[in-house]
């Protein structure tokens, strides 16, 4: 079986990048999937994309298999969402790749402080924790994080 091919977003796709979105982020547990959180996401794609994301997805053979929103010029990495079904082939390891391609020197992101999955396992890849704050959109305690390239690093 190929491996998924990481390629830009299309708009055509932003309806079901929203739903991938949801499942992976419900995944978590910190959330419940809802028609109303599928439409702000749903809202949110176009939206964030005209506000700077660079967005691309993991397409195995015309599925989604994953999303990742990166911000080039903020050196943000915004969202990495594995679907459900693709969680822990590694997959998330090769959009990582992906964006220190895109990053090569520094990348910064959050995480939610409750996604101990995702914040234990960006430790692991090297980032390090900066701060931690509220959210003021939903409260939630989230946990910054940056991944600066060392000098002897040879990515």
């Amino acid at each position: 079986m190929p491996e998924s091919v990481i390629r830009p977003a299309r708009p055509n796709e932003y309806d079901a990048i929203a739903r991938l979105w949801m499942e992976s982020w419900c995944s978590t547990g910190l959330e419940t999937p809802s028609d109303k959180l599928l439409e702000l996401l749903q809202e949110r794609v176009p939206r964030e994309v005209a506000g700077g994301w660079s967005l691309y997805v993991a397409d195995d053979d015309g599925r989604l298999a994953a999303m990742l929103a990166i911000n080039l010029p903020r050196l943000y990495l915004d969202q990495l969402m594995i679907a459900p079904a693709y969680q822990g082939r590694s997959l998330g390891r090769r959009l990582l790749a992906f964006t220190h391609e895109l990053l090569p020197d520094e990348v910064w992101l959050r995480c939610a402080e409750g996604n101990e999955k995702a914040w234990r396992w960006y430790e692991r890849e090297g980032f390090v924790l900066e701060k931690k704050e509220a959210d003021p959109l939903h409260g939630r305690i989230m946990k910054y994080y940056r991944w600066k390239r060392e000098s002897h690093d040879t990515r």
